[in-house]
């Protein structure tokens, strides 16, 4: 098979009969931070949470029915996962898939509410994939990948179609990559429609596959993944698409694991739209974007993310931009220190959280016991005016590790 104009046209015809419409948004705080016309796509927000359900089902719709009533298998880190459930619902045919025992809680519930059966296996997607091309050996189901296939890669690709129908004089077309799927399909089509377009993979500093292949020219498998974005942590990128990204796709960019962080609350607070880590590589890479006054697509891939995740990220997110932060201050052990503290703080308008009271510090406490503030400002300048006021009222404040 080949990736072709008139596969994708048929796939943009198939998909939409179980996708939502997920129109671009234009985002006045991204392009004002960037000095360009940034639109998110945000796949977030189609039925099953991701982008996944387009490459699932199309690949459904090109198999025979004997093929379909062997029981579809697939191994998946959550997103491609519900993507196939969904269609194997849809088809009323049995699936089976395989996660990492890392996968979030949500994207494990969600799946089996499609009826598909779930197995936890192995610590990353690769592991849990080897085993489920195990068990499709022993038990001859049909394997639907979620990525190294030529018809999820057109199905995922349809993005590009409405991208450019809704904006045909978009200029970069930004895409997370995990194994190559999506980004082998949006920048494939994007190039049959016009040449012009520059395509940029995004992946996690900690997961770069797709980067170290091209660097090497072949395929290359990591010997480990490190990153908070679990859905695109792949060791291997595929084989078969590996060549249409070395003919279609113009870079690759990578981010570091705190960028993400960062991104979710820009995300949050400037939208009102939950995205998971890697749906947001292509927002934290928007910051990376060496060019001015052009019209920019951010591909938000997915949005299943657990609460406690969530809970997480948000945390460390307001440390990193100082809207939390902590200092440890030396006093005497004596009545009328702690509320002279306090005091300082309120009129730098600063809002204590926690406190820590350490006694033993030092073997004399009359000397000094070490106070932990935790407390939240609006902003690194804010949290510079709290440590200010305290050095001038007598203190030597000692930044340290916010603890919430």
């Amino acid at each position: 098979m080949e990736l072709t104009l008139e596969k994708f046209e048929e796939a943009c015809e198939v998909v939409k009969k179980v996708t939502m419409e997920t129109k671009l948004v234009y985002s006045d705080y991204f392009s004002a931070q960037t000095g360009n016309r940034v639109y998110l796509k945000p796949e977030n927000m189609q039925f099953t949470g991701a982008y996944k359900l387009r490459g699932a089902y199309y690949k459904m719709s090109t198999l025979s029915e004997e093929e379909r009533q062997k029981g579809l298998i697939t191994a998946s880190a959550g997103n491609h996962a519900q993507g196939v459930a969904y269609a194997a619902k849809c088809y009323h045919v049995k699936a089976t898939i395989v996660m990492p025992t890392t996968t979030p809680l949500i994207k494990v519930n969600r799946t089996k509410g499609y009826g598909a059966e779930v197995i936890l296996y192995g610590d990353v997607y690769d592991e849990a994939c080897t085993y489920a091309y195990q068990l499709a050996e022993e038990k001859g189901y049909t394997f639907v990948h979620p990525f190294d296939d030529l018809d999820v890669a057109t199905g995922q690709g349809t993005i590009a179609m409405e991208i450019i129908k809704e904006l045909p004089l978009v200029d970069y077309i930004l895409v997370p990559i995990g194994g190559g799927g999506l980004a082998t399909g949006v920048s494939t089509l994007a190039k049959l429609l016009n040449p012009k377009i520059q395509v940029i993979g995004v992946e996690p500093a900690g997961a770069n596959c797709m980067q170290a292949s091209i660097k090497a020219g072949k395929v290359t498998t990591l010997d480990s993944v490190n990153t908070i974005a679990d859905g695109t942590a792949v060791k291997t990128p595929g084989t078969k698409i590996f060549p249409y990204i070395g003919k279609n796709l113009d870079d690759i960019i990578t981010v570091e694991d705190e960028e993400l962080v960062v991104a979710f609350l820009d995300m949050v607070e400037n939208h009102k739209m939950v995205v998971e880590n890697s749906g947001l590589l292509t927002v934290a890479a928007l910051k990376h974007m060496d060019v001015k006054n052009k019209k920019v697509v951010s591909i938000l891939s997915g949005g299943n993310m657990d609460v406690i995740t969530m809970s997480s990220v948000v945390q460390q997110g307001l440390v990193l931009r100082d809207r939390i932060f902590s200092v440890s201050v030396l006093l005497p052990d004596k009545p009328g220190e702690l509320s002279r503290v306090s005091d300082v703080i309120a009129k730098q308008s600063g809002n204590v959280i926690k406190l820590e009271h350490n006694q033993f510090v030092s073997i004399n406490r009359n000397a000094a016991v070490e106070l932990r503030i935790t407390m939240e400002a609006y902003g690194t300048e804010h949290k510079k005016q709290i440590i200010q006021a305290l050095q001038e009222s007598g203190y030597k404040p000692k930044v340290v590790r916010a603890s919430i």
